[in-house]
């Protein structure tokens, strides 16, 4: 009986610190999905461009990464015979770093 409290208590302390995770990861799966050509890149890649957006000064500076991000994918699916849309996903989007945002994905929440 002493020894199922224990087990009980462990779970409940616990219980938080699990839901925490799972629903940092599920951020990161929709952040992830919300950059062009994501499932051709890295985790690395994609930190490295999430972190170049939330640097960028200006809107016209991370427009001018945006536009070179997506050259760069669509030369990725060429050569590894994926197709990604022709456009980049709509401005507004900042990487994930708004609300809303557009993207390959659904249409916004309602």
């Amino acid at each position: 009986m002493k020894r199922t409290l224990i087990y009980t208590a462990v779970i409940a302390a616990l219980l938080p610190v699990m839901v925490s995770v799972a629903n940092a990861a599920d951020k990161d799966q929709i952040q992830d999905r919300q950059i062009y050509g994501s499932q051709l890149m890295t985790q690395q890649e994609r930190n490295e461009y999430r972190a170049q957006m939330h640097n960028a000064k200006t809107a016209q500076e991370r427009e001018q990464i945006r536009k070179e991000h997506h050259e760069r994918m669509k030369v990725r699916a060429k050569e590894k015979g994926v197709t990604l849309p022709d456009e980049p996903p709509a401005r507004g989007m900042g990487g994930g770093m708004g609300p809303g945002g557009g993207g390959m994905g659904p249409g916004p929440r309602q």
